[in-house]
């Protein structure tokens, strides 16, 4: 077996705001192996600012990874721990490999296309003009779930922008999500939640920055709103850590980006500690280009999931690779009559 790897610029339609700033591109890695004529893909995806293997040294550690790839997938992964998207890459590349038409890694009706998965239709950060017409494009599209970025314009804005989906639909007709991004202050955080809950808010992601823990258990006490952690998962690969987190902390949801948690493997340790301590979640990419998304909804349809997830970002970039993935009527599906696109690396 031979391995390679290859880096990869993803190039917004338009800058993508968070509350970290403007995206312009987003690099991506791919690890390519081939055995017996037979070839297979996985994509590493780095999120700079924001995976915990953000380091000057991820270059190398690819190349360390191809250099010992005969080692297998199992020890390769648990020789990866601080860098969670080699691991996803690595698990993603190996089932490639070893799968009848490499894109089909999860076989299923959704693969099939007899089945799809509901998903939130997401509203980016920007100018409230913008914001709004985002959102109703979204619910012009069909989606039941639109999540909103918050934290980048004027607050009261925000309010207006929810004021506006509920004046229109209630929470029967739409759920809303909002995502905060770390964008409260520990001090002002519990206010800005009573606000909220005034338009019946399903959840807010990461109200504070991670790691202040006795705030975010404060929150998560006494917020009207439910609270899903996001950031707050990054970087704790122990698993005695994560259950001791979710011990104190008790939050009401847990978000999932497989590229920032160890893949697979690192994930579905995490849904273990859910369905121990009765927490919900749901699964959603980390701005993966196509083929990082195939692998992370394919593997979430077969976890038999019905909530709405966060899998709908594949049509964000001018140079994605063209997949069987579209988007329609609020849902993720995978149309088997489109082919792959081409891709040289």
């Amino acid at each position: 077996m031979s391995a390679s790897f290859h880096k990869y610029d993803l190039e917004f339609k338009r800058p993508a705001g968070t509350s970290r700033g403007i995206l312009q591109t987003k690099e991506t890695w791919f690890l390519i192996l081939e055995e017996n004529a037979k070839r297979g893909i996985g994509e590493c995806g780095l999120l700079r600012g924001l995976s915990a293997d953000d380091r000057p040294d991820y270059a190398q550690k690819l190349q360390w990874v191809c250099d010992n790839i005969h080692l297998g997938e199992q020890q390769l992964w648990d020789s990866l721990t601080d860098f969670p998207s080699i691991q996803f890459g690595v698990e993603m590349a190996f089932r490639s490999l070893k799968s009848d038409d490499s894109m089909i890694l999860f076989p299923s009706e959704f693969t099939k296309g007899t089945d799809s998965i509901s998903i939130n239709g997401l509203v980016w950060m920007g100018t409230e003009d913008f914001m709004l017409e985002q959102i109703s494009d979204k619910i012009s599209q069909g989606f039941k779930c639109i999540k909103l970025k918050i934290g980048a314009i004027d607050f009261e804005k925000e309010l207006g922008l929810l004021r506006f989906i509920r004046r229109n639909f209630d929470e029967e007709t739409i759920e809303i999500r909002v995502d905060a991004n770390g964008g409260f202050l520990a001090t002002d955080a519990l206010d800005k939640l009573r606000q909220l809950s005034e338009f019946k808010i399903h959840s807010i992601e990461q109200p504070i920055q991670p790691k202040q823990l006795g705030a975010m258990t404060e929150l998560c006490l006494e917020s009207p709103i439910p609270i899903a952690l996001d950031e707050e998962l990054i970087g704790i690969s122990d698993f005695g850590e994560r259950e001791k987190l979710l011990q104190i902390i008790k939050p009401h949801y847990l978000i999932f980006k497989p590229s920032f948690i160890g893949g697979i493997r690192g994930t579905q340790h995490w849904i273990d500690l859910c369905t121990k301590y009765g927490i919900g979640w749901w699964i959603t990419s980390a701005l993966e280009s196509n083929i990082g998304l195939n692998a992370i909804a394919q593997w979430t349809y077969s976890l038999g999931v019905s909530v709405p997830q966060g899998l709908g970002t594949g049509g964000l970039y001018t140079n994605n690779i063209d997949s069987p993935l579209e988007v329609s009527n609020g849902v993720l599906q995978y149309d088997p009559k489109i082919a792959w696109g081409k891709f040289s690396f």
